[in-house]
């Protein structure tokens, strides 16, 4: 079953204060090895592909709550994070804003050999570039990719947090992926959208309708 969200933010620019992304990393890690020690990698991946807990996450980490901001440094402040820890946990993340998302299949390649993972590695590589492709083309709606996280575990499971802007309205779109069985990416693979926009004419290529 794919688990697919969408939430949609105010495009702001600027970066995040440092001082604040240090304390958004070492909160970020206590409370994320705490999941892990009591629910698995399988509850954490869970829990930051589900679209209302990334949020209310983020703003537990003292980010802007209403801000195309928060999907980028949460991102990059959970996958700092987690980066040390990565082969005891056995989760991987890969992936973050502008040249470092083109870079998530070397990165992918790199930690599943680590992990031991070589044949693996290759499937999450393709799950990464289709969800980007379906997110950014299969589903028309204006906005285009610019962060994508690609998140796996050493026992299969995977997820992805990219988000995607309209230079036009200046709002971004989050998109959040979570499977722990794939029946079928490019039908219907959507469980739920959360948006305060909503436009008439959007073409919809994963949807049953559009075969």
């Amino acid at each position: 079953m794919v688990i697919r969200n969408i939430v949609d933010l105010p495009l702001h620019g600027g970066k995040c204060p440092p001082w604040l992304f240090e304390r958004m990393v070492r909160l970020s890690r206590a409370i994320l090895l705490l999941i892990y020690e009591e629910f698995g990698a399988k509850e954490l991946i869970k829990r930051l592909t589900d679209p209302f807990w990334f949020q209310a996450f983020g703003c537990l980490l003292g980010f802007d709550w209403h801000s195309s901001g928060l999907t980028t440094t949460v991102g990059g402040a959970v996958k700092e994070a987690l980066q040390p820890y990565f082969k005891d946990l056995e989760i991987y993340i890969c992936g973050g804003k502008g040249k470092k998302a083109l870079d998530t299949p070397q990165e992918i390649i790199s930690w599943g050999e680590r992990a031991g993972l070589p044949q693996e590695a290759i499937k999450f590589v393709t799950l990464s570039r289709l969800t980007a492709r379906i997110d950014n083309n299969a589903i028309q709606d204006g906005f285009q990719l610019y962060f994508h996280l690609f998140i796996f575990t050493k026992s299969g499971e995977w997820g992805v947090i990219q988000q995607g802007r309209d230079e036009k309205t200046l709002y971004a779109r989050r998109y959040q992926w979570y499977s722990e069985k794939i029946s079928n990416l490019c039908e219907n693979p959507h469980s739920g959208i959360v948006s305060s926009i909503k436009r008439d004419q959007v073409l919809n290529l994963v949807a049953k309708e559009s075969r």
